[in-house]
Formats: structure tokens, C-alpha cells, sequence
């Protein structure tokens, strides 16, 4: 499976290559703030499961609620937000923003987080996994994405 996106003036354009290891719907004011929206919906990526198809995008360091910052793949021209990169996993994860797919139906959250700080008028379907804050990847990924991490967290000890 192989799906594509970008920037709003096509500037930037990306291949992802398969599913991601999962989609986050993250309620946190922070990204209430940085979007513009009511969350943010990001999904997982390893790095080199993203592919530039065209340009690349300009990387650039913002601050983050941890206060560890994040990096902030931006196109050069329009300045949309394709992807961040944390830093607990740093450049090897790249989260990327689903609006910025070309059919962003594929990829529905998986999970809704931070939902403490949602806001009132959201509302989740039922059966929706749903945590205040944050949770335990080994309860919720499915187990072919915790092999994919696994896998990802040794090369980047090498």
C-alpha cells in the first residue's frame, strides 16, 4: 500500500510507503494552538517509509509544550505543514499531518489522546480508544507496529 501527498501548491510531494504504525488525534491545547484546529491528527511514519517525490521541505525548529521543541517540515513557498519529527524518537519517526494527504480518508484516527484538554463540543464515536493524556504503546498498537518499532528503536541504538 502506497499512498502520496503535499504541500498546497504542490511544491512538496511525498510517497508513504504502507500503513502507519498508528494515527494520533491529539486534543492537547499545544496542538489546538499550532493548528488552528480542535486536535491534531498525525500518523507515524519510520523515516524511511516517507519518500520525496518532489522538493524538499524546509526544517524548521519550533518550541513544544515539553520544552524540548519539535522540528517542523514546512514547504518553502506556501509554508504548509507536512510532517514533525519529536524528540523521543528525533529524525527516525515522522509524523505526518494527514491533511496533507491526497486521501486523507485513509488514515481515521486510531486513537484520540490528550482528550482531557479537548474541546467541549468533541465528541468521539462509540468504541473509539480515547486517553486523557497519553498511553502504554504495548496496549494499544497493534503487533505488527510494535515489530516495526521494535525494529526502528535497535537501528537507532546503532
Amino acid at each position: 500500500m502506497s499512498m502520496e501527498g503535499g504541500c498546497t501548491c504542490r511544491t512538496i510531494r511525498y510517497r508513504l510507503n504502507g500503513r502507519p504504525l498508528i494515527v494520533h488525534a491529539c486534543h492537547c491545547t499545544w496542538c489546538q494552538r499550532e493548528t488552528g484546529t480542535a486536535h491534531a491528527l498525525n500518523a507515524m511514519y519510520e523515516a524511511e517509509r516517507v519518500e520525496h517525490i518532489a522538493a524538499e521541505p524546509e526544517i524548521l525548529d519550533t518550541p513544544s509544550a515539553s520544552g524540548k521543541g519539535q522540528k517542523i517540515a514546512r514547504c518553502p513557498v506556501c509554508k504548509v505543514a507536512v510532517w514533525s519529527n519529536y524528540p523521543g524518537a528525533g529524525p527516525a519517526v515522522r509524523f505526518v499531518r494527514v491533511g496533507t494527504m491526497d486521501d486523507p480518508n485513509q488514515c481515521p484516527p486510531d486513537v484520540h489522546i490528550f482528550t482531557s484538554s479537548k474541546q467541549h463540543w468533541v465528541t468521539f464515536p462509540p468504541g473509539a480508544k480515547v486517553f486523557a493524556e497519553y498511553y502504554d504503546r504495548r496496549d494499544v498498537w497493534p503487533k505488527e507496529a510494535l515489530e516495526r518499532w521494535r525494529i526502528l528503536r535497535e537501528k537507532v541504538k546503532a
